[in-house]
């Protein structure tokens, strides 16, 4: 890149495929392992499951890390083995910090599995600082309404985590995150929040950063001290997620992540062995994969 280029890097997904559905995975990428704390950034759908099929993720583990669902359409039914058994639909925030260690499954309610239907949304982890890696495991849900909304001439922003905009996401975080939903009308101008490093991920539409187009369906992250204003050419609705710089580097192996490769090996140990709690009621789980 130039040394004034608008961006640091333009990361392409990596589709994966989970079984039911298929996946644009934007982190971790081998050109960027993370954009602030952010260290895991999947893109889901949009995905249509026909009456009979529906997400299906069974039992597996975590640590180290706190996962954040949000959906712009369909639902999803996590249960963990700390009891929480919780349906997630769109705008409303499912934040589940894993600390130590958690198990959880991601599936569907009966009722959406006889009626079928559009799943679309995304799915991050963010590493938890050194001082949090071992924190006692946590879920927390936050209703769409409890999401602030901020309405700007031609946006309608919603802050999911974090504080920007002039409003400050009720969803509690052990570090600086910036994570905000921005629908745009056409030849609308915004102001990026400031944060240490910034990312624009396009659902739909165009838009550009300092003139510089941010291309749907890859992450757009932003270079140190970017100041430009994001503009929409047409219709667009984005997503803005970054935060403060993560400490020290962090492994992910799997659903494992950590700063220390002999803690991830714990864990794999632990889960191979039936070691983690599981998930109360189920007993389906996936097992450790090979590498």
């Amino acid at each position: 890149m130039p040394d004034n280029a608008v961006y640091s890097q333009v990361l392409h997904p990596d589709k994966r495929d989970l079984g039911e559905f298929t996946v644009s995975r934007l982190l971790p990428s081998k050109q960027r392992p993370r954009v602030g704390p952010f260290v895991f950034f999947d893109y889901i759908g949009p995905a249509d499951f026909p009456p009979g099929k529906g997400v299906n993720v069974r039992s597996h583990p975590h640590i180290g890390l706190a996962t954040i669902t949000y959906l712009f359409e369909g639902e999803i039914l996590h249960r963990d083995n700390l009891g929480y058994v919780q349906t997630i639909r769109p705008g409303a925030v499912n934040w589940m910090t894993a600390g130590k260690g958690i198990v959880h499954s991601e599936k569907v309610t009966d009722e959406v599995l006889a009626s079928g239907q559009r799943l679309h949304g995304i799915q991050t982890w963010v590493a938890l600082p050194l001082e949090y890696e071992e924190t006692d495991p946590r879920f927390e849900h936050y209703p769409a309404d409890a999401i602030p909304a901020v309405e700007r001439d031609g946006a309608s922003l919603r802050v999911v985590i974090g504080s920007a905009y002039g409003a400050t996401s009720p969803v509690t975080s052990e570090s600086e995150i910036v994570y905000v939903e921005a629908r745009l009308a056409a030849g609308t101008e915004l102001e990026l929040p400031e944060t240490d490093e910034l990312a624009v991920f396009v659902v739909e539409g165009d838009c550009t950063v300092g003139g510089e187009t941010a291309p749907p369906g890859t992450l757009a992250v932003l270079a140190d001290g970017t100041s430009a204003k994001l503009r929409a050419a047409t219709d667009t609705h984005l997503m803005l997620c970054g935060g403060g710089t993560l400490e020290g580097p962090r492994i992910v192996w799997w659903n494992l992540v950590n700063s220390s490769r002999e803690r991830i090996e714990q864990a794999k140990r632990d889960w191979r062995e039936g070691r983690f709690p599981p998930v109360p009621g189920e007993t389906d789980f996936i097992p450790l994969p090979d590498s």
